[in-house]
């Protein structure tokens, strides 16, 4: 299991960047390897993604959600993996957006390329590619607003 935390400090207020976190199905522009994503229902959605050549799909449940703070998922089919985004606000303009994920790589081509760093050169690099796409977006994007509580078992 491979821990990866990464953070970046983005120039839009936490709102903006935690609507725009929230358009799942924007994560292909700035999520390499992301093919699509489809939200199924507020707690649930349905990812493609390009592993070496290779479509894999699987399915996430959002475990836990709330505006302008934090996303928190866990994976339900294909390889283990869960995670949570974190926003906090630097200035009224400026917002961290953090990513912690817990991966275990699935197969021969996914622990090697966790061994190389491949993974997380990859977590660096979609959040760089948010920065710019947040930051450059010429119109703003609302985001779902609801509350989704950890679950208590």
């Amino acid at each position: 299991m491979s821990i990866i935390t990464e953070s970046i400090d983005v120039e839009v207020p936490i709102r903006v960047a935690y609507d725009q976190w929230t358009q799942f199905e924007s994560f292909p522009q700035f999520m390499k390897g992301v093919e699509e994503i489809r939200q199924i229902d507020d707690t649930h959605t349905h990812w493609t993604i390009d592993v070496s050549g290779h479509l894999r799909e699987f399915d996430a449940t959002i475990t836990e959600q709330h505006p302008d703070q934090r996303v928190a998922w866990k994976s339900d089919s294909g390889p283990t993996h869960a995670g949570v985004i974190t926003f906090h606000r630097l200035s009224d303009t400026t917002t961290r957006v953090t990513a912690q994920m817990d991966i275990d790589p699935d197969g021969f081509v996914e622990n090697v390329a966790d061994a190389l760093g491949v993974l997380d050169r990859r977590v660096k690099d979609d959040m760089k590619r948010f920065k710019i796409f947040v930051e450059d977006k010429d119109t703003l994007t609302t985001g779902w607003r609801g509350d989704i509580d950890r679950p208590t078992t």
